[in-house]
């Protein structure tokens, strides 16, 4: 079983330096073990998604103009992330403001080339599959 995901889980991001929280707002109206519980679509940079430090990725052009500059020398640069699709593959079984309820076995892609994981679910108590 996999655990539903709620607001404060840990996010990690392939081609970030750091990890970031995931923020869900009140909208989602649903809260498991006392956070508010994420769906699929939750998945908007600089909303849901919080920056993972420096990004890596030449994918990026922030990240492969810096390394350009610095003869290919690889200059990591601050991460924007860049999601535009939801979180895959969610919940079979629950649903949260009327979309897939967001599990910790999910993953979500970035434009620049990173995978995004959960590393906690931000709870312990409520399995979904």
């Amino acid at each position: 079983m996999s655990k539903l995901v709620v607001k404060g889980a840990i996010l990690s991001c392939s081609m970030g330096n750091a990890p970031s929280n995931l923020a869900v707002l009140p909208a989602n109206g649903v809260e498991g073990d006392s956070a508010y519980a994420a769906n699929v679509q939750d998945m908007k940079p600089n909303v849901n998604i919080a920056p993972f430090g420096m990004c890596i990725s030449m994918s990026n052009p922030q990240v492969a103009a810096a390394t350009s500059a610095a003869q290919g020398v690889l200059t990591p640069q601050p991460c924007l992330p860049m999601t535009t699709a939801p979180w895959t593959p969610g919940s079979t079984s629950v649903t949260i403001a009327g979309q897939a309820a967001l599990s910790d076995a999910c993953q979500l892609v970035c434009q620049w080339g990173g995978q995004i994981q959960v590393q906690s679910a931000g709870q312990t108590d409520v399995d979904i599959d």
